[in-house]
């Protein structure tokens, strides 16, 4: 095995430093996600969710449904990693998620797009070089039809640490 240089590998700094968040500021997320059929079985299934429901479309037919509902844990990780580009991709602890609303079912198929509002962003005042900001992230379908809301909370390093 060779040895290898890690100063060749200089860390890049990415995302946002506490300065950067503002009450009321919007992030519009980048271009969404389509949730597949083979997402929503994996994601299932890879976390032991064996609800028919979400596995067996003959199941959810009968329910009234078109196709099978996608496990609503996959949408809310899926729209959380929506946004982590534009609001934690810095790092900091993520301090907890409240309010979250499952509006309408998810299908095999639709497309997720999501938003986020900065409700607050404060000082922390047991750890002076960040801060806590919490945001209101809506995700919508390709009809604009709003499928999640949740609100997110993490500590935020300020710049120049």
């Amino acid at each position: 095995m060779t040895d290898v240089d890690l100063d060749s590998f200089p860390l890049m700094a990415k995302g946002r430093g506490f300065e950067d968040f503002g009450e009321g500021q919007v992030f519009r997320h980048h271009w969404g996600r389509t949730i597949t059929t083979g997402d929503n079985a994996l994601f299932s299934t890879a976390t032991c969710n064996w609800n028919p429901l979400h596995l067996n479309v003959e199941y959810a037919r009968s329910l009234g449904h078109p196709d099978v509902v996608v496990n609503p844990m996959l949408v809310l990780c899926t729209v959380v990693g929506l946004s982590v580009e534009d609001l934690s991709e810095a790092g900091g602890p993520f301090l907890g998620m409240e309010d979250v609303v499952f509006h309408r079912p998810v299908y095999p198929g639709d497309t997720l797009t999501a938003r986020s509002e900065v409700v607050s962003a404060v000082e922390s005042s047991s750890r002076p070089r960040d801060g806590i900001v919490t945001w209101r992230t809506e995700a919508r379908n390709q009809r604009g039809d709003l499928v999640v809301s949740y609100r997110r909370t993490n500590l935020v390093a300020k710049r120049g640490r």
